[in-house]
């Protein structure tokens, strides 16, 4: 299990998250399950897991907001990551005098995770209808990025503070990060509907 999983588990109860994203427990910690159409609550909130005894769903806190955001479980772990502040810390030494730390590493992570979103729709929009057929390249630079890219995503989202500003200063060195967010600005003006 990657480790922004293993923290944002650790750190956000399902039931903090639950109420966060609107869900209201009664005095034993039930709601109506916004999986199913419940007319009455029959979803469990404990601090480590759900359970619905109307439909069955059942999971952590990053299964509950993948579910009720439609979000990949990566991008629900940052979500909660970012959302409960969990994993962040106030740069000390010698990044406490970079004023530009934040800013250039904040930007990185929006723009990695921008395109984490492509890649997961060029995944699952663009696979080889038969095993004959040549892939679609939306699909090869998905199945070849997607791991590398959540990698730096994770990093940027829950690592050290020193482990961070060395990948931004390295993602932002030689125009990287603007030559990156050009191409997937175009390639998202060419993915949107017509």
């Amino acid at each position: 299990m990657s480790r922004i999983f293993e923290t944002v588990i650790s750190a956000v109860p399902v039931k903090t998250a639950a109420e966060r994203y609107g869900l209201h427990p009664n005095r034993a910690d039930m709601v109506r399950c916004p999986f199913h159409n419940d007319r009455t609550p029959s979803l469990k909130l404990n601090d480590r897991y759900y359970y619905c005894f109307g439909c069955g769903a059942t999971g952590d806190v990053v299964n509950l907001t993948s579910k009720l955001f439609g979000l990949q479980p990566y991008e629900a772990a940052c979500k909660l990551a970012a959302d409960f502040n969990v994993g962040t810390e106030k740069p000390v030494g010698e990044y406490a005098g970079r004023p530009d730390f934040h800013s250039q590493a904040d930007r990185c992570r929006q723009v990695l995770e921008r395109y984490l979103d492509l890649l997961y729709q060029w995944k699952t929009r663009y696979p080889p209808c038969h095993e004959t057929d040549a892939p679609d390249w939306r699909y090869v630079e998905a199945c070849q990025m997607l791991d590398y890219i959540e990698y730096m995503a994770h990093v940027l989202s829950s690592g050290t503070l020193a482990q961070r500003s060395l990948l931004a200063e390295k993602l932002t060195a030689d125009g990287k990060m603007d030559q990156l967010e050009e191409r997937l600005n175009r390639l998202l003006r060419d993915e949107a509907p017509v």
